[in-house]
């Protein structure tokens, strides 16, 4: 009985996946598989996202073929709490599905997840296919490079085993048991916890955190930015010429994105190009910048967008002075300048060189 009733939970979330998440049939779907403490707290973050249905809470890893929870709970059948779902590559890579990994965990416990303590708590990425596991093993490296953490990162990789569903109680509990959920969760710390490394972890210098940047929400990027800057950077809005506040900027120095810090473009490399807005012969760091095609007013032209922050910036010409012929026209709302006084303090030092005379 206890076997059929897990198979028909597997069903109904197929079936789920399929109509509630915009699915068709004929999608090749994907599996994937993550152990990060409580499974009560790793359903939501991933069942918000498009392309994700019903996100399953269930035991993997361990001996036992028929664990329940309070077997698990006890630490000896060797299965970890995890939570296994089916995705749509082509809505939501796995490459996001292991960046919203690391912000729910403390990778760095070998002994739990926050007040949960036990191997059953441990954090592991569980592969399905080889690709998975290469992708798993670089986003590892990643973030024990990203100056995070004071310790290095525990969580194993791991080929994923059979996944057994966990009892039906503990399904969806965020949303069947929602002031007990919340009353759990901020008790266990994990929430302050995840709160103190990412906020300090946006106040680390971009320049020194490009691999770990993870965009923020519309809604909180909007809290940080004036209204201008928010419609110029993320709405693809253009600022009033001769009317912003580094077209006729002449001070040394070089200019980041005001959302994630990236640096983009140097004084060195900017002229007066009579436009009205900033304008560059060339970018600072050429990978830090993305041209796409740009067909929404006369003509064909090129967007400039950041490649991490993915901030509109503007557009480049072909009609910019030698020895690049380029013009790269810029919105100052998208960006920050950094002066070369301050380029040492706020972590851009190895730009200094630029200015040495």
């Amino acid at each position: 009985m206890l076997m059929w009733t897990r198979g028909v939970i597997k069903i109904m979330f197929l079936f789920t996946l399929l109509t509630n998440a915009g699915i068709g049939t004929a999608t090749a779907l994907e599996k994937a598989t993550f152990a990060g403490g409580c499974f009560w707290c790793m359903e939501h973050p991933y069942e918000k996202l498009d392309g994700i249905g019903d996100v399953i809470s269930g035991y993997t890893g361990g001996h036992d073929t028929t664990p329940t929870y309070a077997e698990v709970s006890d630490g000896t059948s060797g299965h970890y709490e995890t939570v296994e779902f089916m995705y749509d590559p082509s809505k939501v890579s796995y490459e996001k599905l292991l960046e919203i990994f690391w912000m729910q965990i403390n990778p760095t416990d070998s002994g739990g997840q926050f007040a949960d303590r036990g191997p059953q708590y441990k954090t592991a990425i569980f592969y399905h296919n080889d690709e998975q596991r290469r992708l798993a093993e670089e986003s590892k490296d990643r973030m024990n490079k990203s100056g995070l953490y004071d310790k290095p990162i525990v969580t194993e990789i791991l080929p994923a085993p059979e996944f057994y569903t966990a009892e039906t109680y503990h399904q969806d509990y965020y949303k069947k048991n929602p002031i007990r959920y919340k009353v759990y969760r901020y008790g266990s710390g994990r929430d302050r916890y995840l709160d103190k490394i990412w906020e300090e972890g946006e106040n680390i210098p971009a320049n020194k955190r490009s691999e770990k940047y993870m965009k923020p929400s519309k809604e909180d990027i909007r809290k940080k930015l004036t209204p201008i800057q928010f419609k110029v950077t993320q709405e693809e809005g253009t600022e009033r010429a001769f009317d912003n506040e580094y077209w006729d900027n002449k001070r040394e120095g070089i200019y980041v994105d005001i959302v994630s810090g990236e640096p983009l473009f140097s004084s060195k490399d900017k002229y007066k190009s009579g436009t009205g807005w900033p304008s560059f012969t060339k970018p600072l760091k050429e990978e830090n910048i993305v041209e796409r095609e740009d067909r929404k007013l006369f003509g064909k032209r090129t967007e400039v967008q950041s490649k991490i922050g993915e901030s509109h910036l503007g557009h480049v010409f072909d009609d910019g002075p030698a020895p690049t012929g380029l013009r790269y026209c810029l919105n100052s709302a998208s960006l920050r300048f950094v002066p070369k006084e301050d380029l040492e303090n706020e972590g851009y030092g190895e730009y200094l060189k630029l200015f040495e005379k």
